[in-house]
Parts: structure tokens; C-alpha cells; sequence
């Protein structure tokens, strides 16, 4: 009986829990795409194809891998803190 006079009177907070919820779904969401490390990997790639076919030189190269490499670290000592 106890349970239900509990549920009858949190109901009319059900909507505001549902919103908490879709929002923490959202912001997870995001969060594993800004944390993704595939597109920064393959910006690497394509950074080293350019290198390669003489459209950028070394100095670009170097300076742009730095950020890369800096972005992805990033990336990973965040999945490390929260998890994958």
C-alpha cells in the first residue's frame, strides 16, 4: 500500500523525470560522438595521403599531425575516465 501512495504522489514529477532522462540520453549521446576517435584516425590518414602526394609540405604536415595527436589523446584519456 505504501508503494502506491509513493507512486500516486510522485506523479504529477513523472513528466520532469522523463525529460531528466531523454536529456542525460542526449548528452551521452553527443558526448560519444565528440569523443569518437574514428574521425580524427582518418584525418590522419588523410593527412599523410596529402604529405604523400606532394599536396602539403612537411612543416603543414608536422604541425597538423601535433593537433591531431594532441585531439586524439584527448579523446583517449576520456574514454579511459569514463569508459568506452
Amino acid at each position: 500500500m505504501a508503494g502506491l501512495l509513493t507512486h500516486l504522489a510522485t506523479l504529477p514529477l513523472a513528466p520532469v523525470r522523463g525529460v531528466a532522462w531523454v536529456m542525460e540520453r542526449v548528452v551521452e549521446a553527443a558526448e560519444d560522438e565528440a569523443y569518437d576517435p574514428a574521425p580524427v584516425e582518418q584525418e590522419l590518414a588523410r593527412l599523410e595521403e596529402k604529405l604523400l602526394a606532394g599536396e602539403i609540405d612537411e612543416e603543414t604536415f608536422d604541425r597538423r599531425e601535433d593537433e591531431l595527436l594532441d585531439q586524439l589523446e584527448e579523446i583517449r584519456a576520456h574514454r579511459r575516465i569514463t569508459g568506452p
